[in-house]
């Protein structure tokens, strides 16, 4: 909720009063203070599911249309619309713009859907159910059909008097597009122009080419990608002919990106993208278990290379005290080269940017990384070592080379795995550091035991 210093103990009483359970008091202090759709939003939340639906039902339809779009994406606002009677979900769909709308009937069971678009306007379902022929992770599952378009025909004049009255109809409208007789996309118009163009100035002679057109099965990210390349605040969405379909606003990707963002950093972690930042703890464990237990066999499979150098080990205690420290140096350098990886592909601006090799730069920074830890560990083992005799002279030089290969190789692997699935048209953060840091410990432990068996023995 606000900030602002005259609505610090108005916040305390709002707190109070969901507390209490006083529906209708709180639902007038809502209105009263003409509150944001969104704090609206995390007072529904707080409430239990029969709470939120009193409190819908109490506010005016706009204000809980807004605060209902505005709720977490998930099973608990689509139960809660569910939950109203139809006429009322109805009522409160045909308050948001289209694509909101859609966004929540996506939520809903085929029946309960079936039941709300029945009581509304024909034409107002028809596009509603338009809409939900889109994946919703795709430019059409985006897009608002709600927008403002002249025909290139029309003159400046008549253009003004077209905009004014489409205006009226489309909720913040950033961009008026130009089209012809069969609605194909000719460009946009500045509204600036518009206004100080002569009155008979055709519109054809105010267009200019839009900066991008997007297909309606183009991926949200690509989206996302392309607005902030053109720093665009609205883009059109074309058919296959270039006819206009509808048009995706600046707020829209901002949730796209954040919810691609977060499922970037879920499966970085080796977290599965089906478990909301809020989930419960069963939720938590469904989701999060398997990837532990695939962890638990590779981590076993590196582990097993221990058995392999048994002599060494037993001939030489102290290689154990190198094994965390050679593997887990490897794993976060491998993570970080993971990690900035992942992020220059999702940040690229173009197909070419996002080909270019990071292997390179993550092999040099390992090499530099690596030889100079390397040396650091190994100056630090020679010291003790001239203080310990059970300590072989070799075993600085068994850690220089270990260490440095180790990071080296971690580099490479943490830069190659993301690079190779983009190419392969895979999403690049499935390469979770759970598999790399596995990869790591068994390149590290082979590293030493491998060059302690050779050089000490």
């Amino acid at each position: 909720m606000s900030n602002s210093p005259e609505k610090e103990i108005t916040q305390v009483d709002l707190a109070k009063l969901v507390d209490s359970g006083d529906l209708e008091t709180l639902a007038g202090a809502v209105v009263e203070l003409d509150l944001h759709a969104s704090d609206v939003a995390d007072l529904l939340e707080e409430l239990d599911p029969a709470e939120q639906v009193e409190l819908v039902r109490a506010l005016p339809a706009e204000m809980a249309s807004e605060a209902l779009a505005e709720m977490e994406e998930g099973d608990e606002r689509g139960d809660l619309l569910a939950s109203l009677d139809p006429l009322k979900g109805a009522e409160l769909l045909h308050e948001l713009a289209d694509d909101d709308a859609a966004d929540l009937i996506a939520e809903l069971e085929p029946d309960e859907a079936n039941r709300i678009l029945a009581n509304l306007p024909v034409e107002e379902a028809g596009d509603l159910r338009g809409l939900l022929l889109y994946d919703e992770e795709t430019a059409g599952g985006r897009m608002t059909t709600e927008l403002v378009a002249v025909e290139a025909t029309l003159s400046a004049y008549e253009a003004i008097a077209e905009i004014r009255r489409q205006g009226q109809e489309v909720e913040d409208f950033y961009t008026v597009f130009v089209v012809d007789k069969k609605d194909r996309l000719l460009g946009t118009v500045p509204l600036a122009e518009v206004v100080v163009a002569e009155p008979d100035t055709p519109v054809a002679d105010l267009v200019v080419d839009a900066p991008v057109t997007i297909l309606p099965d183009t991926d949200q990210e690509e989206v996302g990608r392309l607005m902030a390349r053109y720093n665009l605040v609205s883009a059109p969405v074309v058919n296959e002919f270039g006819q206009l379909m509808g048009r995706i606003t600046f707020d829209d990707i901002i949730d796209v990106m954040e919810a691609e963002q977060t499922e970037d950093i879920l499966r970085l972690a080796g977290v599965s993208d089906e478990e909301e930042v809020r989930a419960d703890w069963q939720d938590a464990v469904r989701t999060r278990l398997p990837w532990l237990g695939l962890n638990l066999v590779s981590i076993t499979l590196a582990s097993s290379v221990v058995i392999l150098f048994e002599s060494a080990i037993a001939q030489f205690t102290f290689l154990a005290m190198f094994l965390p420290i050679i593997g887990g140096m490897g794993g976060n350098s491998g993570t970080q080269a993971l990690a900035v990886t992942v992020r220059r592909i999702a940040l690229a601006s173009s197909d070419l940017e996002r080909r270019s090799d990071a292997v390179s730069k993550e092999l040099l920074v390992g090499l530099v990384n690596g030889l100079t830890l390397g040396l650091f560990a190994a100056a630090a083992v020679w010291v003790v070592g001239t203080r310990v005799d059970a300590i072989p002279p070799a075993l600085p030089v068994v850690v220089l080379f270990a260490l440095w290969g180790n990071i080296l190789l971690a580099g490479f692997a943490g830069a190659f795995i993301p690079t190779l699935l983009d190419r392969m048209g895979i999403d690049p953060a499935v390469a979770s550091s759970v598999f790399l840091t596995t990869f790591t410990d068994l390149v590290g432990f082979a590293l030493l035991l491998g060059l302690a068996s050779f050089l000490l023995f």
